[in-house]
C-alpha cells in the first residue's frame, strides 16, 4: 500500500520535482527543469533524483507512463495524490512567510 505522508515537510528537491513533473517528463528533463527554475541554486545529481523518484513512485506521488519497449528513457508524471502534496507544501511555505513577515514588520 502506498504511503500518504502528504502532510510532512517536503525537501526542496521534492517539491521541485513534484513541480517538474506537472508536465510529464524523462529524468534529465526533470534535472534541467529544476536548476532553470532555481536560477541555479538547487542542481540535482543523478542519485538524489533517482532515490527521491523512486520514493515518491512508493508513495504514489507520481507515476510512470508507458514507453515504448525500445525506449530506455522512462517519463513521469505527478499523480493527484503528488498535487496535494504540493498544495500542502505551498500553503506550509505561506503560513511561515506570514508568520516571519508578521514579526519581522511589526518590529
Amino acid at each position: 500500500m502506498a504511503e500518504s505522508n502528504e502532510h510532512q515537510p517536503l525537501t526542496e528537491a521534492v517539491y521541485y520535482i513534484l513541480l517538474a513533473l506537472h508536465t510529464p517528463m524523462h529524468g534529465y528533463g526533470v534535472m534541467q527543469f529544476t536548476k532553470e527554475i532555481s536560477n541555479g541554486r538547487l542542481s540535482l545529481g543523478p542519485g538524489t533524483l533517482y532515490g527521491a523518484i523512486k520514493t515518491m513512485l512508493e508513495r504514489g506521488w507520481i507515476q510512470a507512463l508507458e514507453t515504448e519497449a525500445d525506449s530506455r528513457k522512462k517519463e513521469y508524471e505527478i499523480t493527484l495524490a503528488g498535487r496535494k502534496v504540493v498544495q500542502n507544501e505551498i500553503d506550509r511555505l505561506q503560513e511561515l512567510v506570514k508568520n516571519g513577515n508578521s514579526i519581522t514588520r511589526g518590529e
